[in-house]
């Protein structure tokens, strides 16, 4: 279907990804406050079912076979982008949370585990989303491309976790956005060189949805879904600033009284 395809994933990815960080050091900045804690699902929706599995089925829209059609199972479909949110929660959790235990770890081993986990949930939604994918033969994956793909999102998800965590910047973070971003669709592209599809014209065609059939309803829930933390984003430095405004309106108020 054209390059378009690519960067479409690429920019999703990006947006998915600097929203979800911005949250996460949100979350760190909010810590001892009781909002805080609403940060860390946000930017778990946002990195993983934006960023990651939203990515991953607009890649998908510039793959075809020929002599087949390709159709997808809602099941598996469905699964991974669980799958992609949950492990997204763990490894954010993980360099986020405060935590006897991990708070005893050495400073760079938690972005490390993080970014371990992080690069797993990204394979893991990938091969479960490529277990949906139903064609008129059989599908292969090349175990190189496999272990190498799992490499690419383990070592890019660890220094983009690393940079977030750190990143009062707005352009540090940007750039552990197009880091974690370059993770995404690195592992995707890299994976599917290592497709190998064989087709059978005796075998039944495929039954189920097309990949532009439930993209539609994914794109609007993906942008629900980054328009609830940048609103959230947006309105919280405000907030930030009224309290210290009126924290200010006290302290005169209290010189004035003395």
């Amino acid at each position: 279907m054209g390059p378009w395809v690519f960067v479409l994933a690429y920019a999703t990815a990006v947006a998915g990804s600097y929203t979800g960080l911005s949250c996460i050091r949100r979350s760190h900045e909010d810590s001892g406050r009781n909002g805080g804690n609403w940060w860390l699902p946000m930017a778990s929706l946002a990195i993983g079912g934006v960023g990651i599995w939203l990515m991953h089925f607009i890649g998908m829209m510039g793959f075809s076979v020929p002599g087949t059609v390709i159709r997808y199972h809602l099941g598996p479909t469905v699964l991974s982008v669980l799958a992609a949110v949950a492990t997204t929660m763990l490894g954010i959790w993980i360099v986020t949370v405060r935590s006897a235990v991990l708070e005893r770890l050495p400073r760079g081993v938690r972005p490390g585990i993080g970014g371990l986990v992080m690069g797993l949930a990204v394979t893991l939604m990938h091969y479960i989303g490529m277990t949906a994918m139903r064609v008129q033969g059989t599908i292969d994956h090349d175990a190189r491309f496999v272990l190498l793909s799992v490499g690419i999102g383990v070592v890019a998800s660890t220094l983009a976790l690393a940079l977030a965590r750190s990143a009062e910047r707005v352009h540090i973070r940007l750039m552990a956005a197009f880091v974690m971003a370059s993770a995404v669709v690195a592992l995707h592209y890299t994976g599917m060189a290592g497709v190998h599809v064989v087709v059978d014209p005796g075998a039944p065609e495929p039954s189920g949805m097309s990949v532009l059939s439930f993209l539609f309803p994914a794109f609007i829930l993906g942008i629900i879904v980054l328009a609830v933390p940048i609103t959230a984003l947006v309105l919280a430095p405000e907030a930030e600033k009224d309290r210290h405004e009126d924290l200010i309106d006290l302290r005169t108020d209290a010189g004035s009284g003395a």
